[in-house]
């Protein structure tokens, strides 16, 4: 089993060390790592992770800023993740943070890190325990934030 971490030099936090500490902890897996400068080369990454690299499975880490253009870049980056998990047959788990989901740079810093740890937790579990996930649903489950729990009727 191998997963793919694909990573940005745009992003403020270094992304990918998180998430290959955290795969490390959860799994015994050979991890692939490629660094592209923006959010806009993921797609492309993953895809040739998965195809040229023999991933199972492929995280894509970015970190877009708060700018309008910055919000449509990101748009443009998950369509192209989209077309990339179905031009593959394979998960990318996308574990984007904005730059405005924080107040400073420390809090940006922490939540980059939990989420991309959590991620890394979940992309384990989608390859060798997928029922683990199942049990799961409907939870609310969140990454980085805390979950919002599961909705009352």
């Amino acid at each position: 089993m191998k997963i793919g971490v694909a990573d940005t030099t745009f992003a403020r936090v270094d992304m990918g060390k998180f998430a290959i500490n955290e795969l490390r902890k959860h799994a015994s897996i050979s991890i692939e790592r490629t660094t592209v400068p923006g959010i806009k080369d993921l797609p492309v990454a993953c895809k040739k992770l998965i195809e040229e690299r023999g991933c199972d499975l492929v995280m894509a880490l970015g970190m877009p800023g708060s700018a309008e253009k910055d919000r449509v870049c990101a748009h443009e980056a998950s369509q192209g993740i989209i077309l990339a998990q179905l031009m593959t047959n394979r998960h990318i788990i996308e574990v984007f943070v904005h730059e405005d989901e924080a107040e400073d740079g420390r809090e940006l810093a922490w939540l980059a890190e939990q989420r991309t740890r959590e991620h890394a937790v979940n992309a384990v579990k989608l390859l060798t325990a997928p029922k683990a996930l199942e049990r799961e649903a409907g939870t609310g489950q969140r990454q980085g934030f805390p979950d919002a729990g599961p909705a009352r009727e």
